[in-house]
């Protein structure tokens, strides 16, 4: 089994009185959070920001204390079984406008319920809630 860990960012940005969370549509068709392998030598926010950058052209990333969650799963690449690890983490932006990679076919910002609708995966829609959970404490 090959083994690989990623990082992403549960990204946000203030709108009114709103938080607006930003999800891809990744070419599989789900919906989901800016992620990627990690590199060598990279640390998990370095990645987390390296591949911010990448995927949407998002450069100004503030990372909220108290925010780390892990998530685990497995799937089939060339018939290989891969078990995945990736960490998220919450931050805000003041970036509106993004410029998607090759990697996606759409993005868009949305609140927290038609974020929660629109999310594919019951592993993101948990990390959504404690990101939520957190911004209501906080923010």
């Amino acid at each position: 089994m090959i083994e690989e860990t990623s990082a992403g960012i549960v990204l946000f940005r203030k709108e009114g009185s709103k938080n607006l969370f930003l999800l891809l549509n990744y070419p599989s068709g789900h919906w989901d959070f800016v992620k990627g392998k990690m590199e060598k030598d990279e640390t998990i926010h370095e990645t987390a920001i390296r591949e911010t950058k990448e995927e949407t052209e998002i450069v100004d990333v503030e990372f909220l204390d108290n925010f780390e969650e892990w998530i685990e799963y497995n799937f089939q690449y060339k018939g290989e079984l891969v078990h995945k690890k990736v960490v998220f983490f919450l931050a805000k932006t003041n970036t509106k406008n993004v410029e998607i990679s090759h990697e996606h076919l759409d993005y868009t910002w949305v609140d927290y319920n038609t974020a929660m609708e629109k999310t594919t995966f019951d592993n993101a829609k948990t990390v959504l809630t404690k990101a939520q959970t957190l911004l209501s404490k906080t923010l």
